[in-house]
């Protein structure tokens, strides 16, 4: 069975820096795109940061870009997270994700989805 599971999750105080992995395995023939998501309790899950798997193209949503950055080793099927200046908003329990078709890659529509790992940053 697919599986993914995130680990590098834990409290820092603003200023500091995370590094998330997401392990991914039982994927027979690879993902086109992987992402990371948060949530905060009563709010929608949002896209953090996404990467395909094949060229390496990343995005980033704008309360992120310059802090986070994304990036994958494909060799052991592990996408990071690392998560530098972190401030008390970042504070969610972020969730790994996957996608094999291309076609919900672009829609940012992902299947697969990891149990999620919290992140708390103190002011």
């Amino acid at each position: 069975p697919k599986q993914l599971v995130e680990s590098g999750g834990g409290s820092v105080q603003a200023g500091g820096s995370l590094k998330l992995s997401c392990a991914a395995s039982g994927f027979t023939f690879g993902t086109y795109c992987m992402a990371w998501f948060r949530q905060v309790p009563g709010k929608n899950r949002e896209m953090v940061a996404s990467i395909y798997t094949d060229d390496g193209n990343t995005y980033y949503t704008d309360s992120v870009r310059g802090r986070f950055i994304i990036s994958q080793d494909s060799a052991k099927n592990t996408m990071f997270l690392q998560m530098n200046d972190l401030k008390p908003e970042d504070t969610a329990t972020y969730y790994c994700a996957a996608e094999t078709s291309l076609g919900r890659c672009r829609r940012n529509d992902y299947y697969d989805w990891g149990q999620g790992t919290q992140v708390t940053v103190s002011s």
